[in-house]
């Protein structure tokens, strides 16, 4: 099988030449190129032509979304992952609106970030069919599983009466958009699923497990009840009347796969 490849765009040398080897050790990626500047990158994405581009937001001369939109006019534009040390909400909701496939905040587990951009980028097909298919086609016309999750998560639970204020609703979103993309992290919530969210925020499970149960109940006081019973029906505890965190976890991400499998279908 021919490998993906890849192209490494962040001026921490250090941390630029980590992700290489990371790379480079799969059977299924090369680095073909490495840069350190925004103007470089367009460069090497020219001359190398990569199926992926890992990309900080954050570099001299030209920002990661000054490369974006400066790649948006290329025929067959690269799959786009962001990388940053930068965490707000409007800068990485920008970059995938701008058609970056996703957003990694620093720092960040590095097996969990290939098997991420594995499932990001799977396909049945052979590589140039994958190309043909992901990459030549204009963001807007993307299934929602590439491009809009995080943006679905965030307008469901505004929906559902969350404020974006509470500690609990960064955990949960990501909770979500995580379990969107690998429905078996559902069968190890608090094994699995807290770990990894508070191995990236630097706290523990307990405090995230009690974070995401605060934003459910104020969801459930706070949120208007024909919304959440559409999304919830009658799953809910029997003793408390609201969803537990794995039920809200779970219903939510199953109807957002549901949502990305018939989007595909009308492709």
């Amino acid at each position: 099988m021919e490998k993906l490849k890849v192209v490494i765009a962040d001026d921490n040398r250090q941390f630029n030449m980590l992700l290489t080897e990371v790379f480079n050790s799969q059977p299924d990626f090369l680095v073909v190129g490495n840069s350190y500047d925004g103007i470089e990158t367009l460069k090497v994405v020219e001359e190398k032509k990569p199926d992926l581009l890992m990309l900080d937001i954050i570099m001299p001369y030209l920002d990661g979304i000054g490369v974006i939109e400066n790649l948006s006019s290329v025929e067959k534009r690269p799959n786009i992952i962001v990388i940053s040390a930068v965490g707000q909400e409007n800068i990485s909701q920008k970059a995938i609106n701008m058609g970056a496939l996703y957003y990694f905040v620093k720092p960040f587990d590095l097996n969990i970030m290939i098997e991420r951009v594995r499932q990001l980028l799977i396909s049945t097909s052979s590589k140039s069919e994958t190309a043909e298919i992901n990459f030549s086609k204009p963001a807007e016309k993307k299934p929602v599983s590439e491009l809009d999750i995080e943006a679905e998560v965030t307008e469901i639970l505004k929906e559902v009466g969350i404020p974006a204020h509470v500690r609990g609703y960064q955990f949960l979103r990501d909770a979500i958009v995580l379990a969107t993309m690998d429905a078996d992290l559902l069968n190890g919530i608090t094994k699995v699923l807290y770990p990894m969210i508070a191995e990236k925020y630097n706290t523990t499970p307990t405090r995230v497990e009690r974070a995401i149960r605060h934003a459910i109940e104020i969801s459930a006081t706070r949120g208007k009840a024909e919304t959440l019973y559409k999304y919830f029906g009658y799953s809910t505890s029997q003793d408390k009347g609201k969803p537990t965190n794995a039920e809200f976890i779970a219903m939510i991400s199953d109807k957002l796969r549901l949502k990305i499998k018939k989007s595909s279908q009308a492709k």
